[in-house]
């Protein structure tokens, strides 16, 4: 659009009389974004308005089994109508009511209408059912676009670093790069490097070997208390990840970081350090399928969670340090240290990741499902599992929209995901087994006027792997949804894992959602999430009555499992679980910080706050390890919350390691579970419940 004097401009030309144009736009008002509504005109209509045309969920295209069609239009108060015959529909024809149930293949065609505007244009969408949907052939080598970075063993190391320095500048303050939108992927073909790699905000480092020992780093890949601003500390480290290399690091390696930031698939040849060098607080990290030869050490980290990994040794712990599957684990001995130690991590899926094979192709490896897990996947040689060819993946990059991202699905494709940010005006539909969408680089999902961002079909095998979902400045009633509700097919063979994920409301723009997961599909993998509504940001991006979000994560499915949930500061409650025979292992947890009153935060009459974490009433069987929940109410330190954990009281529901902390005694937590534990102390230590029942 063109400034003139004041007033913004777009001239669209040559357009035919008849043609309608549907329009809105994005605009900034002292900080906050927010969408205009659709508006639509009509080339040589007389000033007659026309209703926006209809929309379809999912797009029209060849899918595999039966699908249900939810129509929606732009124009508010308008009446859709419909047909499933391939006629012309009319105001006589069916109205729409609610979704469509597609069964065999149909042409469903829509009008919209409203009195006193001209009706829409036609809109139609042709769905093929029963047929196996293939994905065009993609390109092998593909051109990645300018945010992937990739580096050669024959680059000098003075080349690699130089650019590995500027990058890292870019997106290395906390002031100024936490809230921005760049984004970043560094990549390393198998080899030898001799560099050292400072890693900042969304930028995410993989080496593109098939085992970690195929790219070796002799130097570092660091995260630090880098700015003078972060006064030492590493509790806004969040949003950066290293995967799938091996370093040798002098003086061992450091990986200071809080939220969002995994360290996955990493042989690390000495010691690593998990505290900035400054020796301040660090917020809570995760560990996958990582080896480290000598010492594992968090110091001041307040919280970690390491997962099917082999260290040398531990080190360290502050309020809530869980392992699960890691040989060479400290032993169970919480709260003195608070360690919550799990022999074998009960089912567990490694990530999708990308590499280079023997011909210079790019491939994604699957690593296959795991029972009773110990110990890297990788320990004793390569990784199980098998690979595919990136010509089954539609490459998402600058320039692509929802329609294009939905057409690929539709057609049979899996999804790579480069680095950038990517608003959809319509939702992502993953309707085919096994479909694999993979992100590098922290690409952002946007989702505008209200939509949600993405949903998964109740099917088999969909790996979700490192994407962040940034809530738009419409409330979207959920941002990511796995399963329709009512979910009841067994997927225990071959699960939904939902990896690396993030989801954030407020802090980049002002932006809203009621729920940020929902989980309706049994036996889903919930592996490392962080849900945040944010405390902190862009002035006007936050605040009790602007990033309106209820509930970070709710579960209704059964036989689901969640290794390493991150869930913070939602308004209610931040996980309700209604699904039986659930398991999560490692939650942290900080209450919402901004409650203006106890008066605008009570979870029933004479209950004072939402419980953190909230097994449903009709759930009998359900077990959790190592649980930690926080409060800090900066605005009013006289609200309290009268527990952090609120169960069923029946012997199938059963709680180890669980606790509650007043951050600086601001606020207080009464009990920890249901009415047992004591109250939060003020002198920031915990209150431990060891066992419950």
């Amino acid at each position: 659009m063109t400034n003139n004097a004041g007033t913004w401009t777009q001239t669209v030309g040559s357009l035919a009389n008849g043609t309608v144009l549907e329009y809105w736009f994005t605009y900034e008002k002292s900080g906050p974004q927010y969408d205009t509504p659709h508006f639509t005109y009509t080339q040589g209509g007389g000033g007659t308005g026309t209703v926006a045309t209809p929309t379809f969920t999912p797009a029209a295209g060849t899918y595999a089994s039966a699908q249900s069609v939810t129509l929606a239009d732009a124009t508010a108060g308008a009446s859709i109508r419909y047909t499933r015959d391939g006629s012309t529909p009319t105001a006589a024809s069916t109205l729409y009511s609610g979704p469509i149930s597609v069964t065999a293949t149909t042409t469903i065609k829509a009008i919209a209408i409203k009195s006193g505007l001209a009706d829409s244009a036609v809109a139609s969408a042709t769905y093929t059912i029963g047929a196996s949907a293939s994905c065009p052939a993609q390109s092998d080598t593909p051109n990645f676009g300018p945010n992937v970075h990739i580096y050669d063993p024959s680059m000098s190391s003075a080349t690699i670093q130089a650019q590995l320095d500027a990058q890292f500048a870019q997106m290395k303050d906390t002031a100024s790069a936490q809230f921005s939108e760049n984004r970043v992927a560094q990549l390393f073909k198998p080899g030898t490097y001799a560099v050292d790699d400072n890693v900042g905000y969304y930028t995410s480092v993989a080496g593109l070997g098939q085992n970690p020992g195929d790219v070796t780093i002799n130097g570092h890949v660091t995260v630090d208390a880098f700015n003078a601003s972060d006064a030492g500390n590493a509790t806004q480290n969040f949003w950066r990840s290293a995967e799938n290399l091996a370093i040798n690091p002098v003086g061992g390696n450091r990986w200071a970081v809080a939220q969002a930031a995994p360290f996955r698939r990493i042989d690390v040849r000495g010691d690593l350090q998990l505290y900035p060098a400054s020796y301040g607080w660090a917020s809570g990290g995760y560990i996958a399928d990582t080896k480290v030869s000598g010492q594992a050490a968090s110091i001041s980290q307040q919280q970690w969670y390491t997962r099917d990994s082999n260290l040398g040794s531990w080190a360290g712990g502050v309020w809530n340090m869980v392992f699960s599957g890691t040989v060479g684990a400290p032993a169970n001995t919480f709260p003195n240290p608070p360690e919550t130690t799990l022999a074998t991590t009960p089912v567990s899926r490694d990530v999708p990741y990308l590499y280079v094979d023997g011909a210079g192709k790019y491939r994604v490896f699957l690593p296959s499902l795991r029972t009773s897990a110990s110990g890297a996947s990788w320990a004793n040689g390569s990784t199980p599992g098998t690979s595919q060819p990136m010509s089954q993946f539609y490459v998402v990059k600058a320039g692509d929209t929802a329609a294009t991202i939905n057409n690929a699905l539709s057609q049979g494709c899996n999804l790579f995901v480069t680095p950038g940010v990517y608003h959809l005006n319509q939702t992502l539909n993953i309707t085919r087994p096994n479909t694999v969408v993979l992100g590098i680089g922290y690409p952002t999902f946007v989702p505008d006027n209200g939509v949600n961002a993405i949903q998964v079909a109740d099917v088999d095998g969909v790996r979700l792997k490192g994407l962040l979902i940034d809530a738009g400045t419409t409330n979207s009633a959920a941002l990511l949804t796995v399963g329709p509700s009512g979910s009841s097919a067994s997927h225990a063979g071959n699960p939904t894992t939902v990896q690396d994920v993030f989801f954030r409301i407020g802090g980049q723009i002002a932006g809203k959602a009621t729920t940020s997961l929902i989980v309706n599909s049994n036996n889903v993998i919930v592996d490392h999430i962080w849900a945040w509504r944010a405390d902190h940001g862009k002035a006007g991006s936050f605040g009790w009555t602007t990033n309106t979000a209820d509930t970070g994560v709710i579960v209704n499915g059964s036989s689901v499992l969640a290794t390493g949930l991150f869930v913070e500061h939602y308004q209610k409650h931040e996980v309700v679980w209604n699904g039986q025979n659930g398991k999560t292992i490692f939650f942290q947890n900080e209450m919402p910080y901004d409650v203006p009153n106890q008066g605008a935060w009570m979870s029933a009459a004479g209950v004072n706050g939402y419980a953190a974490y909230k097994v449903g009433a009709g759930v009998t069987t359900h077990e959790a390890w190592g649980l930690g929940s926080y409060c800090y109410f900066n605005v009013n330190p006289a609200v309290n919350s009268y527990h952090a954990f609120e169960v069923p009281n029946t012997p199938g529901v059963k709680f180890h390691n669980a606790l509650t902390v007043s951050l600086g005694g601001v606020g207080t937590i009464t009990h920890v579970i249901n009415d047992t534990g004591a109250v939060t102390a003020s002198n920031t230590t915990p209150s431990n419940v060891v066992a419950y029942p």
